[in-house]
């Protein structure tokens, strides 16, 4: 393979699991308005769960390695995690807030997502018989 495209392909990668991390962050919002997204979202929020206290490798790393090895560059050192945020965009002192915060903002959503839901069902009439 090309190291060009190899390293157009590994940029690309690096741009999923960007939007793949924050839709496992804020991905229960979207609930909001299309109710069927949680259960996408809970699959993610799982898997990112899983590669983070686990030692499953997480499949977008691991194509981001497989690009770079084509580009003649090792691993991602300590993963993407370590790599691209910690330390750069997250001050490594913070994560401990920064998994509050992510918590927080998960609960946040789903009961946002669940009372929508309930509001929904509430309003519609029992069965799709109106009586007035």
């Amino acid at each position: 393979m090309d190291t060009t495209v190899a390293h157009v392909l590994a940029d690309v990668t690096v741009a999923v699991h960007v939007l793949a991390l924050l839709f496992i962050g804020f991905g229960g919002f979207l609930a909001w308005r299309w109710p069927k997204v949680i259960f996408v979202h809970i699959f993610f929020a799982v898997w990112g769960v899983l590669v983070n206290v686990t030692p499953i490798p997480c499949p977008l790393t691991a194509l981001e390695d497989f690009f770079r090895h084509q580009q003649g560059l090792g691993d991602l050192p300590g993963g993407f995690n370590a790599y691209y945020l910690y330390g750069t965009v997250i001050p490594r002192s913070l994560l401990p807030v920064v998994v509050v915060v992510a918590l927080a903002v998960l609960v946040i959503s789903y009961l946002g997502a669940y009372l929508r839901w309930r509001h929904r069902h509430d309003d519609s009439p029992a069965h799709g018989v109106s009586l007035g």
